[in-house]
């Protein structure tokens, strides 16, 4: 039976025939709507595996699900192979069609060198038409597309234990977006200052008269101040926590197992929002500089984060895991010693007596790339992982890791960019083994071999920040230039021009 569905699918691809529609979001409208003038969205390549309907039957799904690529890509059944080469490491990019991303964005990846089954990394690169939900009087909106807004979105999501997670985020996360923003259309077109409060639908829960609802008015003489910025920030976050939701009910019948990094950018009226959940980072090179525009969550940058919830809910530690840290694991032998230790509070050392309850394994220990919360994960933000449990245990990891993002806003209108300034997002594999000034030595070096109005050179400097940091197959594995190891990872990266052909303007 199976070999026969892969029959159908191979044959289906080969004639040229669309991939079938993937199973609709119970919680999101159907479809992500643009604007009429944004080019079309190709389908997302066809999965390595067969495939069929939402009617198929679950074992087709599961097979379906285990392998895809970005829609953007549109690899054939051939490139698929290749993208899924662990030995050749194909750097892939979508193909220079004259239908380009927006804003001439620059795309490339490449597949790890064994240590997942597939590529578990996935990105999205949308335009999102938002109508408003209502207007800020209560009144039901007219339909109209030229009251409603759009927005720019580019997401790297990096997926461990499976890549089904970062697949379901890149397919969905941006509805969430765009669902958030509703409630604010009209606002944030509006100059004045945003409603303390939005009105109430008639009849609906929370609408009766709460005029007779008196209280002490001293502490509310004034009201703070709101920012249209910060309603945005706060739209993006609920959305990736309403994601996170989202993968917690599905994760059964979806089979939405392991979890996800989430990397996004948003661009609205004349803003670029970046928020971060994991360890993939972004920096922008504006003439030469070097400004970052998100941070890694580990459990070293996190620890104090880590640290006080374990402390003010002892009971998530399961007995196992001590909520301090100290410079090694603890051993029965130094019980009554003072050793160094360092709580929630502190960000130096100190000495403290060894008692029983730190012979504990400590929730956060190693340091680097092999630092580890509860022994089991290297990164403490992201989406997913509902399933995780401490090895060898039923201890739960998910309370630890958090959904919420680092949200950073850049203003696009404070600066006049040229070509040469871009915007490097890239997931972990990037930076394990390239720092920020090797970033920028390589936009340099790159876009300066181009004419400044060549869309393609976007996409160049994609490939030569994946080649670089992939390097050259060896008799000892992938070297870099410098003999050193080269990362062993996937590797995504997006080139966002800030000035020049396809700019904001």
């Amino acid at each position: 039976m199976l070999n026969r569905v892969r029959s159908a699918v191979a044959h289906l691809v080969s004639s040229g025939g669309a991939p079938p529609p993937r199973p609709k979001s119970p919680d999101l409208p159907n479809s992500t709507s643009a604007p009429p003038a944004a080019p079309p969205q190709a389908p997302r390549s066809p999965p390595a595996r067969a495939g069929s309907g939402s009617a198929a039957p679950a074992k087709t799904v599961e097979v379906r699900a285990s392998f895809s690529r970005p829609t953007f890509l549109q690899l054939s059944p051939g490139g698929l192979r290749r993208a899924d080469d662990h030995a050749g490491r194909a750097v892939q990019s979508p193909p220079d069609t004259g239908r380009r991303l927006p804003w001439s964005t620059g795309y490339a990846e490449v597949i790890n060198a064994g240590k997942s089954r597939h590529n578990e990394d996935q990105a999205c690169c949308e335009v999102v038409y938002v109508e408003g939900r209502r207007s800020v009087s209560g009144a039901p909106r007219e339909p109209s597309r030229g009251q409603g807004l759009c927005f720019y979105y580019w997401g790297l999501f990096d997926g461990h234990a499976g890549g089904r997670a970062a697949e379901m985020a890149s397919r969905l996360l941006h509805r969430h977006v765009r669902e958030q923003l509703k409630d604010l259309v009209e606002i944030l077109q509006d100059p004045s200052p945003p409603p303390l409060c939005l009105p109430s639908t008639p009849g609906a829960p929370g609408s009766s008269d709460s005029s007779h609802l008196v209280g002490p008015q001293s502490c509310w003489s004034s009201q703070k101040e709101v920012t249209h910025e910060s309603l945005v920030v706060g739209a993006i976050e609920n959305a990736f926590q309403l994601m996170d939701e989202q993968m917690a009910r599905e994760r059964r019948g979806h089979q939405v197992e392991g979890g996800c990094c989430a990397l996004v950018v948003v661009y609205l009226l004349g803003k670029v929002y970046v928020a971060n959940a994991g360890d993939s980072r972004a920096i922008i090179v504006r003439n030469g500089e070097i400004i970052p525009m998100s941070r890694e969550f580990t459990p070293e940058t996190e620890r104090q984060r880590l640290q006080t919830l374990g402390f003010l809910k002892p009971e998530l530690l399961g007995g196992e895991f001590t909520h301090l840290e100290f410079p090694r694991r603890v051993q029965p032998k130094e019980l009554g010693q003072r050793m160094l230790y360092r709580d929630q509070n502190m960000t130096g050392w100190a000495y403290k007596k060894i008692e029983l309850e730190d012979l504990r394994f400590p929730l956060v220990c190693g340091e680097g790339k092999k630092a580890r919360m509860m022994a089991t994960i290297g990164v403490t933000r992201g989406l997913g992982d509902h399933n995780l449990r401490v090895c060898s245990s039923t201890l739960p990891i998910k309370p630890f890791l958090s959904s919420f993002p680092e949200v950073r806003v850049y203003d696009l209108t404070q600066y006049e960019h040229c070509p040469d300034d871009v915007l490097v997002l890239g997931t972990d594999g990037l930076w394990d083994v390239t720092s920020d000034c090797e970033v920028a030595a390589t936009v340099d070096r790159v876009l300066s071999a181009y004419e400044p109005n060549d869309p393609s050179r976007y996409t160049a400097l994609a490939q030569a920040l994946v080649l670089g940091a992939r390097g050259t197959p060896r008799d000892r594995g992938w070297r870099l230039p410098n003999n050193k190891l080269g990362s062993g990872d996937d590797i995504s990266v997006f080139v966002i021009p800030l000035g020049g052909p396809g700019s904001y303007s």
